[in-house]
């Protein structure tokens, strides 16, 4: 069975969807104050302590570009909806801002490093929403690899192979967007943010816990001749 889209807009990607659309039409009529104030500048964050625009640029899309925000938001509710009925609501959006703040934090990492091309990014706004989006893709990728999409509505191609489809083409539509090619390398540090946040350290120390508790569990069922019930068990194998 195939069907177009994940469903009903969620909470949380009805208000990222509402929200950067509202700030888009925002541009269209004072284009330059916005981005400067709300875009991703290193130098303003580093300089100037405009902390908050590590999170401002995620809702700001370059009005010169429509597919910039068309693409971003069609990911969004294709990939947001599903994470956030299986995750909940502040799950989701915890998720969404984590990485969308941490490519952001990369870009300005980025940025400090000792090349001619990524020293132009210093002094140039970055905007929109593809550092997060990369992150839902990639949380895509880890929870349902092997799912049928339909790309283009006519070919069947697992989630896995989709993803990395859909990412090229987000990226190719940020390329026309503030900040140049570096800069939206940087965004995929949404990517690398997402997987370390879904299987990264916290949560293989997690792993290592269970298999330990699990360890631990055996060596005292053996210890005291615990055995556990079954029918192919006979009554003095089992615990009383």
């Amino acid at each position: 069975m195939y069907s177009f889209g994940p469903g009903p807009l969620t909470p949380a990607v009805r208000a990222i969807i509402f929200s950067n659309v509202g700030v888009f039409l925002l541009t269209l009529v004072w284009s330059d104050p916005v981005v400067q104030l709300f875009g991703l500048t290193p130098s303003d964050v580093i300089e100037r302590a405009r902390v908050w625009q590590l999170a401002t640029y995620l809702f700001v899309h370059s009005p010169s570009s429509i597919s910039h925000i068309i693409f971003n938001m069609l990911a969004v509710w294709m990939f947001g909806v599903e994470l956030e009925n299986r995750w909940g609501t502040v799950a989701f959006a915890k998720y969404y801002a984590i990485t969308g703040i941490g490519a952001g934090v990369s870009m300005v990492l980025v940025s400090l490093l000792p090349f001619n091309a990524t020293r132009v990014v210093y002094d140039v706004p970055t905007i929109g929403a593809s550092g997060a989006v990369y992150g839902l893709l990639m949380a895509w990728a880890i929870l349902f690899p092997h799912r049928q999409i339909l790309f283009m509505f006519i070919f069947p191609l697992p989630a896995r192979v989709f993803v990395i489809l859909i990412g090229a083409i987000a990226m190719f539509s940020a390329i026309g967007a503030g900040g140049g090619p570096v800069a939206n390398l940087a965004h995929l540090g949404g990517l690398v943010v997402g997987w370390f946040y879904l299987k990264g350290p916290k949560n293989l120390q997690l792993e290592m816990k269970y298999r330990l508790s699990r360890w631990r569990m055996e060596r005292m069922r053996r210890k005291f001749g615990v055995h556990p019930g079954g029918r192919s068990d006979e009554w003095r194998n089992r615990p009383h």
